[in-house]
């Protein structure tokens, strides 16, 4: 049988090293995409155990800086398929196999 403080150590490493946001597509401007992103990563690292709670935050902080009508989905293993507003759209991953898709839709 294998030993679990090694398997724990694996995934403390494979977490460790996909710490970092991954941009998977984006159309947004250079400036609402880095603030998009950090908060993104605020709210991941915040409520890493509720992704509901960590989407809630993103998309009232997205509708005061940015207007209203912003759409937030977090989770792993899901697809997609929206209609969205041009230079509105961030698709990313954070911590390996989280997803976060952020958009406006009118």
């Amino acid at each position: 049988m294998a030993d679990t403080g090694e398997g724990k150590k694996e995934e403390v490493d494979y977490k460790r090293l996909h710490s970092f946001p991954l941009i998977r597509h984006t159309d947004m401007p250079e400036e609402m995409r880095v603030e998009a992103m950090e908060l993104c990563v605020t709210a991941c690292e915040k409520y890493a155990t509720n992704n509901e709670s960590a989407a809630k935050m993103i998309k009232e902080m997205m509708d005061k800086k940015f207007g209203s009508s912003w759409h937030v989905v977090i989770g792993e293993g899901f697809g997609f398929e929206i209609t969205h507003e041009v230079k509105n759209l961030l698709y990313m991953f954070f911590g390996g196999s989280l997803a976060v898709c952020v958009w406006k839709c009118s």
